[in-house]
């Protein structure tokens, strides 16, 4: 009698449960796969890559080429394309205002793309973790947004140094830029006709006797006398009247440092090309409030379900809120004011640049009438970012699929 053994059939052997590949889909930490992901699906919105590149860059672009053009057909009459000035009055005036409005506008797009375009479902559907979804997108998009005010930015640091003037006009003089407060006060004794008719002062009665220098004005009004805009050294003459005889050199030479005295820190903040630190400093301001409006609008569009109300919500607030907030002097709102995103981050400004809103900031503290400390503004800063995060996360978690 003979036996017969059956072979088992050939394949693979199972898999125990200590071998086989664990499976992360359920981590809410973001894989480098999904936030290439939410890249690739934000960069090939062309049409809104081509509205941010429009405004974030293409603003400080047309408007330093057109500096650059009227300075080189027509040099007197249109001055130097780059400077100080032009550098600060950019910075504050154009690219912190466009630079929150353009990042909002991503994020807001970012925060609701899946649910316009009808793929949320299918998302959910992969078992990845929500959570992770949601925060995918945060350096996704600020892959984006960094990037996009860099570039802009080095746009107009290149050109305001490059392009700078070569003498520094300060209140209609040319003056060196850089002395020292002895050289600027010697500079100011053997230029005495000049500072006297053309630099601000504001007399005391420990002043020395007041100076009278011919500054073309004729007779009449200050006819003959001189002066800075606020009249502290003018000798103000009846019309008609006869001027008094110009005084000595001595007492113009004293009048014309002690004018000097005055103006020297604000001549002290003035350059021909803006400094390498401010430009840095700068650069992360700016960056830090783009990320902002990013991260802003993306938990505020997530949490409303779509992009247009989000991102009409945050001009509003940018443009006409903050601004209006900035010059209301009320006591009952002054922890409203301190509340806002945009007056806290004024308050963190480079102390080189101009107040954002024209109002009457500090040097970089942010409106005046606002007072509040750099703690605080870094801690409503925080604030609305930890805010806003955790209520388009929290609605991206519990939406229905």
């Amino acid at each position: 009698m003979s036996t017969t053994t059956i072979a088992a059939a050939s394949g693979p052997a199972p898999i125990s449960t200590q071998e086989r590949i664990p499976d992360h889909r359920g981590s809410f930490l973001p894989t480098g796969a999904m936030i290439a992901t939410r890249f690739m699906e934000l960069r090939k919105r062309r049409g809104l890559m081509a509205a941010l590149i429009l405004v974030n860059i293409g603003i400080p672009v047309v408007f330093v080429t057109i500096r650059l053009l009227g300075h080189a057909f027509a040099p007197h009459t249109y001055g130097p394309a780059g400077g100080y000035d032009i550098f600060s009055n950019l910075v504050a005036g154009v690219l912190f205002l466009f630079g929150f409005i353009v990042a909002a506008t991503l994020g807001c797009t970012a925060g609701s793309v899946d649910l316009t375009d009808g793929m949320f479902r299918h998302l959910v559907v992969t078992g990845r973790s929500r959570l992770a979804l949601y925060l995918a997108r945060i350096p996704a998009g600020l892959a984006i947004i960094v990037p996009m005010v860099a570039a802009g930015f080095a746009i107009v640091c290149v050109v305001c140094c490059f392009a700078a003037p070569t003498q520094l006009n300060y209140d209609n003089v040319n003056v060196p830029p850089g002395l020292t407060h002895a050289a600027f006060d010697a500079w100011a004794g053997d230029h005495a006709d000049e500072v006297i008719c053309n630099f601000n002062y504001l007399s005391n009665p420990q002043s020395p006797p007041q100076a009278v220098v011919n500054c073309g004005n004729g007779p009449g009004g200050s006819g003959g006398s001189g002066g800075g805009p606020f009249g502290g050294s003018s000798v103000q003459v009846a019309q008609g009247g006869t001027p008094p005889p110009p005084t000595s050199p001595a007492i113009n030479r004293a009048q014309a440092i002690a004018m000097a005295n005055q103006d020297y820190a604000d001549y002290s903040d003035q350059f021909l090309s803006p400094p390498l630190s401010l430009m840095v400093w700068s650069g992360l301001w700016l960056e830090l409030y783009a990320a902002i409006g990013f991260l802003v609008g993306l938990g505020l569009a997530s949490l409303m379900g779509q992009r247009t109300v989000p991102v009409i919500l945050l001009i509003v607030l940018e443009v006409v809120l903050t601004p209006l907030m900035s010059h209301v002097n009320n006591l009952h709102l002054v922890n409203l004011q301190r509340g806002l995103v945009g007056l806290a981050a004024i308050h963190l400004e480079p102390s080189g640049l101009p107040s954002v809103f024209g109002n009457m900031g500090n040097g970089g503290g942010g409106p005046q009438l606002v007072t509040e400390s750099t703690t605080v503004a870094i801690c409503v800063i925080v604030g609305w970012i930890v805010v806003w995060t955790a209520l388009g996360a929290w609605r991206m978690v519990t939406r229905d699929a």
